[in-house]
C-alpha cells in the first residue's frame, strides 16, 4: 500500500514507521469513519457533487483527521497545503494565503489543512475569514477540542463540523490484519495479548500501529499479556484535566449519580482518577450533588459527602480514594429530590421580583418605646405556646400574597416532610379563617 504522505523523498520503505507505511492511499481504505464516507454520508455527498466545503474535523488523536483531509484534496484535485497551529504564526498564514492566491490565478484550488486549529488565538482565527469567504482557500481544520468552545463563532458559521469516532475493536483489527500482511507474518501475540493490545490502544489508530510495530521488532517468540507489558509502555489515559474530557467525565459522573446507576458512577469516578484528576475536585462535586439532587430526601447525604472529603484530606491517596468511592455509592443509591434546589431558585426569583418589602410588624422586635408605638411586635404569637407548636401566622410581607416554593417529593425523608407541611397548611387555614394553601 502506498503512503498517504508523499514527501517527495525516495521511498525507502522499511525505514519509515509502520503507521506511515500503512496510511491509506484512497478513501475507501479508511477504516472507522463510515458515518462520514459511506454512501449518502456527508463527505461522500460532497465528493459525488464534485466540490468540498470548508470543514472542521473534531475527533480524538489517531482517528484519521490528517489522512482524510489529504485524501479529500486528492479526490477533488486540489493542492494540499498543511500547517500546524502549534508551530505556525501570522507570517506562515500570510505565506499560505498568498500562495493560494497565486494558484487560484493559475486555475488551481487550495485545500489548507490546519492541524490543532484550536491553538490559534481568536485574532488568528479571524484571519481565515476573508480567504474562506472569497474561496481563496478551502479550509479543513483538525481539533481534538470541542469547536463550540475553542473556535470563533464567525469561523464556525463558515464551516461544517464533522465528528470523527475513536477506533473500535473492529477497525483496529483491520489495521492489525494490514500490518500482518505488510510484514508477511502474523503478529507474535497470543489471543489474550492481542486483546490486551487492542485495549491499550484506547481507540487511537496511530498509537495502536506504533505498538504493533514494537511487537514485530520484539522478535519471533509468541508473547502473552505479561510479556507484552515488558515490550509496550502503558498508555496515559486520554483525559485533559482542564479541557473537554474533564467536563465530559464529570458530567457523566453527575448524571449517573442522578440516575441512581451506582456501577456507572463508580466507572466514571475511576476513569477520572485514572486520568489524574484532583480527588478533591471530585469530592467537591459530590458535596454539590448531595444538596442539589438528593437534598431533604436524605439529609444524611450531605454529611456523607462532607465526611468523604474530610477523610480524603486526612488520608490522601490511595487510602482516601476509597472514602470518595464510598460517597459515590451512597449518593447513587440514596433517594433523589431536587425540591430544595428548586425551592431556593424560586425564592431567589421572588426576592428579585417583589423588591425590598419590610417584614410584617408582628414579627419584628421592639427594643424601643417608639417602635412599640409603631406596632412592632404587636400581635406576635409565640409558636411554642400554641397547640402543636404551630401558630399559623403569616410571615410573608404584608404586601405579598403567600407563595409556595418548596414542594417535597414522595421519596425518602421528604415523604414525612410533605405530610407535616400538608398538616400545617390545614392548621394555618383553620387558624387564619381561610382556605388551605394545599
Amino acid at each position: 500500500m502506498t503512503s498517504l504522505f508523499d514527501t517527495g523523498l525516495p521511498d525507502t520503505g522499511a525505514d519509515r514507521p509502520l503507521a506511515d507505511r500503512l496510511r491509506p492511499s484512497r478513501l475507501d481504505e479508511v477504516v472507522g469513519q463510515d458515518h462520514l464516507l459511506k454512501k449518502d454520508a456527508p463527505l461522500k455527498r460532497m465528493l459525488d457533487a464534485g466540490w468540498l466545503a470548508s470543514i472542521i474535523f473534531w475527533g480524538p488523536p489517531g482517528s484519521g483527521k490528517t489522512t482524510i483531509a489529504r485524501l479529500l484534496a486528492k479526490e477533488v484535485d486540489m493542492h494540499f497545503e498543511q500547517i500546524s497551529a502549534v508551530f505556525s504564526g501570522v507570517a506562515d498564514l500570510r505565506k499560505a494565503f498568498d500562495a493560494a492566491k497565486m494558484r487560484r490565478q493559475d486555475g488551481k484550488r487550495t485545500l489548507l489543512f490546519v492541524d490543532e486549529i484550536h491553538r490559534f488565538n481568536r485574532s488568528q482565527q479571524d484571519g481565515f475569514l476573508p480567504f474562506v469567504e472569497d474561496g481563496t482557500i478551502t479550509l479543513v481544520g483538525a481539533t481534538t477540542e470541542n469547536p463550540s468552545f475553542e473556535l470563533n463563532g464567525a469561523l464556525l458559521s463558515r464551516c461544517q463540523v464533522l465528528v470523527l469516532n475513536r477506533h473500535d475493536e473492529t477497525s483496529l483489527r483491520v489495521l492489525m490484519d494490514r500490518a500482518e500482511e505488510l510484514e508477511a507474518r502474523p503478529i507474535p501475540l497470543d489471543d489474550a495479548a492481542k486483546a490486551a493490545l487492542l485495549q491499550l490502544a484506547d481507540g487511537d489508530g496511530r498509537f495502536f500501529l506504533n505498538m504493533v510495530e514494537a511487537v514485530f521488532h520484539s522478535g519471533e517468540e509468541l508473547l502473552d499479556p505479561e510479556a507484552l507489558s515488558q515490550v509496550i509502555s502503558k498508555r496515559a489515559p486520554a483525559y485533559d484535566k482542564d479541557r473537554d474530557g474533564h467536563y465530559n467525565l464529570i458530567s457523566a459522573l453527575h448524571k449517573s449519580l442522578r440516575g441512581s446507576d451506582v456501577d456507572a458512577a463508580l466507572y466514571w469516578y475511576s476513569r477520572m482518577m485514572d486520568g489524574g484528576e484532583d480527588p478533591l475536585y471530585i469530592a467537591r462535586r459530590l458535596v454539590r450533588f448531595a444538596v442539589e439532587d438528593i437534598g431533604m430526601a436524605d439529609p444524611n447525604a450531605l454529611l456523607q459527602a462532607n465526611a468523604a472529603k474530610d477523610a480524603y484530606q486526612f488520608l490522601g491517596s490511595p487510602e482516601g480514594d476509597l472514602a470518595i468511592a464510598q460517597s459515590v455509592i451512597y449518593l447513587a443509591t440514596a433517594p433523589k429530590s431536587n425540591a430544595a434546589y428548586g425551592a431556593f431558585k424560586q425564592a431567589k426569583k421572588a426576592a428579585r421580583k417583589h423588591g425590598s418589602h419590610m417584614p410584617p410588624k408582628h414579627i419584628l422586635n421592639a427594643p424601643t418605646g417608639m417602635m412599640k408605638d409603631l406596632g412592632y411586635g404587636a400581635g406576635y404569637a409565640y409558636d411554642h405556646d400554641a397547640e402543636d407548636g404551630f401558630s399559623g401566622q403569616s410571615y410573608f410581607p404584608d404586601e405579598m400574597k403567600r407563595e409556595q416554593y418548596y414542594s417535597p417529593v414522595e421519596r425518602g425523608f421528604e415523604r414525612d416532610i410533605k405530610k407535616r407541611l400538608e398538616y400545617w397548611a390545614r392548621l394555618r387555614a383553620e387558624r387564619q379563617g381561610g382556605k388551605s394553601d394545599k
